[in-house]
């Protein structure tokens, strides 16, 4: 299952986040380090279910009317504050909790209603663009520092005649999260020395940053969309690459609502019905959020995870089923489960994201789509269904 972390100074609505994308049972409060041991839990990337292209729904409780929702692995972060790298706020200790992410889901305060330590001020007091890179070079610093310390038995290594720095590097790395994969990615594209000996503070400042970005890419979620200056929203799209503008207070009062039957939606729905009775405040709350969803095509939690998942780590949604006509399993369900996969994928892949024995068995594998056999090398695209032909089935 992919890992997914959400991180951020404290205040900025993560736990509210957390709770609106996995509706967990959380502290949420408006004072830093609500959040101490991380909260982790399951949430979902929406997707279109194949089940749509059939006269009848999938089986599946994670799919909506044809909408499916995938697992994922969710986790908040307590608040990190600058010099977390250092240690302040117990900083080193949440950022070892994001050493097994596949990805950093970075929530920032878009109304600059908390300055720099987390502290509430007023709306607009403090510069949110001033937070983006925070999470980035508290990281760089953080793994920096391991390097460093790494590094004399890097040195001593090297003395050895079979000693490959290549090798030495990824062993080191792989303790904070990188693969061999990973780390031969950033050495083919970083200019360093063969002699550890040789290399100064920028080459391993260099390292730390690269592994950083290879291993922990992020989006920033701008939060409290609902009452941030129009400005901010603007400004934030201008300094990160990729900027998903939220209310995690709406998004929760809909989910909310949503399970009292009040309404009718989905998360990720750029709208919703109002199917129960309402107080008159309670209505116009629900019209305050529609206005928003309005504006930005959602309250944007379920946009940051769908982006976080599809775009930026690129995966796509693949179903094996048994029975490749009726797309079901051997209980006859259609369309039980859907697996995660890198772009690339191929259906030995999805054997094995089924299970090592699965995998080893692999014979060969049935497009249930197209209705062919389809080769071991054939590249997975969203949506497939696929029939996994093991002598293990």
């Amino acid at each position: 299952m992919l890992s997914l972390a959400l991180a951020g100074k404290p205040n900025a609505g993560k736990s509210t986040f957390y709770t609106a994308a996995t509706m967990a049972d959380v502290e949420v409060g408006n004072y830093p380090f609500t959040t101490i041991d991380a909260n982790r839990g399951v949430s979902y990337a929406r997707t279109v279910c194949p089940c749509q292209d059939r006269d009848s729904r999938c089986d599946s409780d994670n799919c909506q009317d044809g909408i499916r929702y995938v697992p994922v692995d969710l986790f908040d972060v307590a608040g990190l504050v600058p010099g977390a790298h250092e240690g302040r706020g117990l900083g080193n200790q949440f950022l070892d909790q994001l050493t097994d992410a596949d990805a950093i889901i970075h929530v920032v305060d878009a109304a600059g209603a908390t300055n720099a330590e987390g502290e509430p001020i007023e709306v607009g007091e403090h510069d949110p663009v001033e937070d983006v890179d925070f999470i980035e070079t508290e990281m760089d610093q953080w793994l920096g520092a391991i390097v460093s310390r790494n590094w004399e038995s890097i040195e001593r290594q090297s003395r050895s005649p079979d000693f490959d720095i290549d090798d030495a590097l990824a062993e080191m790395l792989t303790g904070v999260g990188a693969t061999e994969t990973d780390v031969a990615r950033v050495l083919r594209d970083l200019d360093y020395p063969e002699d550890p000996r040789e290399w100064t503070d920028d080459h391993q400042t260099q390292l730390a940053a690269d592994i950083r970005a290879e291993t922990k890419p992020q989006i920033v979620v701008a939060n409290k969309a609902d009452i941030a200056p129009e400005e901010n929203i603007e400004r934030l799209r201008e300094a990160a690459e990729l900027v998903v503008p939220a209310t995690a207070d709406g998004e929760l009062a809909l989910r909310r609502a949503a399970d009292a039957g009040v309404i009718d939606y989905n998360p990720g729905d750029d709208d919703f019905d109002i199917v129960g009775d309402v107080s008159g405040q309670q209505r116009e709350g629900l019209e305050q959020i529609r206005e928003v969803m309005a504006e930005y095509g959602g309250t944007g939690v379920q946009q940051a995870l769908d982006t976080v998942v599809y775009d930026v780590l690129d995966h796509i949604t693949a179903y094996p089923v048994e029975d490749d006509t009726h797309w079901t399993d051997a209980q006859g369900r259609m369309l039980p489960d859907a697996h995660l996969l890198p772009s690339g994928s191929t259906p030995v892949d999805l054997a094995y994201a089924v299970h090592s024995d699965i995998g080893d068995g692999y014979i060969h594998a049935v497009d249930a789509c197209e209705g062919r056999r389809i080769s071991d090398d054939h590249e997975l695209t969203e949506g497939d269904v696929v029939k996994i032909v093991s002598d293990s089935n």
